[in-house]
């Protein structure tokens, strides 16, 4: 006989039993398992007597086969009572004598919520668009022009993004401060190497002209004697150098991998690589939306177990990233709570987006998978590579899928919602702001 009772809103309790029958077939077969390597003095391995083999070992043969019958038994009831389970069950075994005939337990665990998706067609979202503009490509090619420059000595002025050589001595009431001098110390103007004060002074002025002003250095500079306090510095201006851009010519385009050096197909291949990133940040954007939508239409409670994975596989991974830039972590293990919100938004949206997808038909299709595929594989140099790449590995032709997946759920979401479209900043949506 067993039985269920519930014990809160996502926690069960199954009490049920074992008969020591079951038990002691396993127990024999351990036995002879163990007895075929064992090594005991005066027998030969494999030749070891039962009794022998029970003295020596029974103990632990009886408390593995218990283990495997709990689990056994547990399988059977939930699958007898299509108990959703999430995460491992924890046993109590109730009854003190092991070999009664009878063993006893009680096996606390977690179901799976029930999943019900709130109503969307209340709800008012924002989805960003925007439409790549010429002048967003001549852009990037006028940083790719100044990520190439020369400076040429100039005679004029000092100005912003010049390259210029000055001396400098810093006092703090009165006597130079540490760090605070130097000699024809090299400064690149407009690019925020030294604080906007220092370099404000130093445009407008000529080669050979000295100046003193008064500076206040933040509180957070990291120069703890001068942080927050106000400094007179004394600048003398050795050398101006202008940047000098390349041209937008054929030796230009050759330079940054266009090998027949034809200026049209850089200005096409920039065009089709920026549209590409600018749709993948625009579907991630929108996508965040999208769940953030879900999210807050279904309400359920979360299952700990899962909850608790899902933490360790995020500080696992974040562990990962820092040993890959280069950080030793020495087997660190960061606090889980730390993981515990973004865990809980994860599991939730997995949930959510299964009962979504099953619900109203959103799985991938397979057409959808191959054009996701071919759309990254573009952006390398032999895509029909990639695209076997990804085709050699269910893994991750499934990552894709889920991908498809995702972007078949945004569509259904923004569908049911009430929308209103919102242009993007370009250099916002790009990370250059």
């Amino acid at each position: 006989m067993s039985s269920v009772e519930t014990v809160s809103a996502l926690e069960r309790r199954l009490n049920a039993s074992i008969p020591q029958q079951a038990i002691l077939g396993q127990v024999a077969a351990r036995l002879k398992q163990i007895g075929r390597t064992a090594k005991i003095a005066g027998f030969r391995p494999g030749k070891i007597p039962n009794k022998v083999l029970e003295q020596h070992y029974g103990a632990q043969a009886h408390q593995e086969a218990l283990g495997e019958a709990l689990q056994r038994s547990f399988a059977e009831v939930a699958e007898e009572n299509k108990l959703k389970v999430a995460g491992y069950p924890e046993f109590d075994v109730k009854t003190a004598d092991l070999k009664a005939e009878q063993i006893d337990y009680s096996a606390t665990f977690e179901v799976y919520p029930e999943v019900v998706v709130g109503d969307l067609t209340g709800e008012a979202l924002e989805r960003t668009v925007y439409t790549l503009a010429d002048a967003d490509v001549n852009k990037t090619i006028e940083t790719l022009r100044k990520q190439r420059c020369v400076f040429v000595a100039t005679d004029r002025a000092a100005q912003s993004e010049d390259q210029v050589t000055v001396d400098f001595t810093g006092k703090l009431n009165g006597e130079v401060f540490q760090g605070g001098e130097a000699k024809d110390y090299p400064v690149q103007l407009g690019v925020g190497r030294m604080l906007p004060e220092f370099e404000a002074a130093i445009i407008g002025m000529a080669v050979g002209e000295t100046k003193s002003f008064d500076m206040t250095f933040p509180e957070t500079y990291h120069g703890k004697d001068v942080a927050g306090k106000e400094v007179t510095f004394t600048i003398t201006l050795n050398k101006v150098e202008a940047p000098q851009l390349p041209e937008l010519d054929a030796e230009f385009a050759k330079s940054v991998g266009i090998a027949d050096g034809d200026v049209g197909k850089l200005e096409a291949e920039i065009r089709s690589n920026l549209q590409r990133e600018l749709d993948r940040r625009l579907k991630v954007r929108n996508k965040d939306v999208a769940m953030d939508a879900l999210l807050k239409v279904t309400q359920f409670d979360v299952p700990k177990a899962l909850v608790d994975w899902e933490s360790q596989s995020l500080m696992q991974q974040t562990v990962r990233d820092m040993e890959q830039r280069g950080m030793k972590t020495g087997g660190m293990q960061l606090p889980l709570e730390l993981f515990k919100e973004q865990a809980t938004k994860r599991v939730k949206l997995g949930l959510i987006l299964a009962e979504v997808v099953e619900k109203n038909g959103l799985h991938a299709k397979s057409e959808q998978v191959k054009a996701l595929i071919q759309d990254y594989a573009q952006s390398f140099d032999e895509p029909e590579q990639v695209i076997r790449w990804y085709a050699a590995d269910a893994k991750r032709m499934q990552e894709v899928e889920n991908l498809a997946l995702e972007e078949n759920v945004v569509a259904f979401v923004f569908g049911q919602t009430k929308v209103t479209e919102k242009t993007a900043v370009f250099a916002e949506l790009m990370g250059n702001a």
